[in-house]
């Protein structure tokens, strides 16, 4: 999927897929992917930069589509808003510090908290769902797995919105979820977390 930002002309930026560059002989080991706050609308322009010094970036998009008075247009918006993921080496801060629109690299006051591989790879295959959408931020709920489809294995929490089940998908570190629908696949309850406030489908 590829999305032009800005003035005609303009190279595009991959966006629902990592943008793959040469990590200059850095050993792979090193790297970890984190957590970017950005400055708001700038998730495109500072992931093109990042991408221009050489590191890995990655913007969840999705899809909404917006009505005018005389047409509709569907445009590509970021999942997590005021947020991108890069791939570097914590002890090589500085480049991403350093690139205009970056606010601060997600972490303690020990240093920046690394996102787990498994989580990563959960939110990449997820985006190349159309039925993508932002959700509120969900902690805690039912947890399932699923069980078939492009999206066997992925596991996240299962609600019920406008009589349709979806998978919703938090990312701790940003306090960020996103939800896929999930009325064709099949799912099973994974853990003990259910609680009757928290909008779930009871798996039977």
């Amino acid at each position: 999927m590829q999305v032009k930002i800005g003035d005609a002309g303009r190279e595009p930026l991959l966006t629902n897929s990592p943008i793959l560059e040469d990590e200059g002989g850095m050993h792979q080991d090193d790297l970890a992917w984190f957590a970017v706050q950005v400055r708001p609308r700038h998730e495109l322009t500072t992931a093109r930069i990042l991408r221009n010094k050489g590191l890995e970036g990655f913007v969840p998009l999705y899809t909404s589509r917006r009505q005018w008075s005389d047409r509709q247009k569907d445009i590509a918006l970021p999942l997590f808003t005021g947020y991108v993921f890069c791939k570097f080496a914590a002890k090589t801060k500085l480049p991403v510090m350093t690139t205009p629109g970056v606010i601060r690299i997600v972490g303690s006051s020990k240093g920046p908290i690394p996102i787990a591989e498994e989580e990563m790879a959960s939110i990449q295959t997820a985006v190349q769902s159309p039925n993508i959408c932002p959700h509120p931020y969900l902690a805690i709920g039912c947890r399932v797995q699923v069980k078939d489809g492009p999206f066997a294995g992925l596991e996240g929490i299962l609600v019920n919105r406008k009589n349709h089940k979806q998978l919703v998908l938090s990312l701790d570190i940003v306090q960020r979820s996103m939800a896929i629908e999930l009325d064709s696949y099949s799912v099973i309850a994974i853990g003990d977390q259910h609680k009757p406030d928290s909008g779930c489908i009871t798996i039977n």
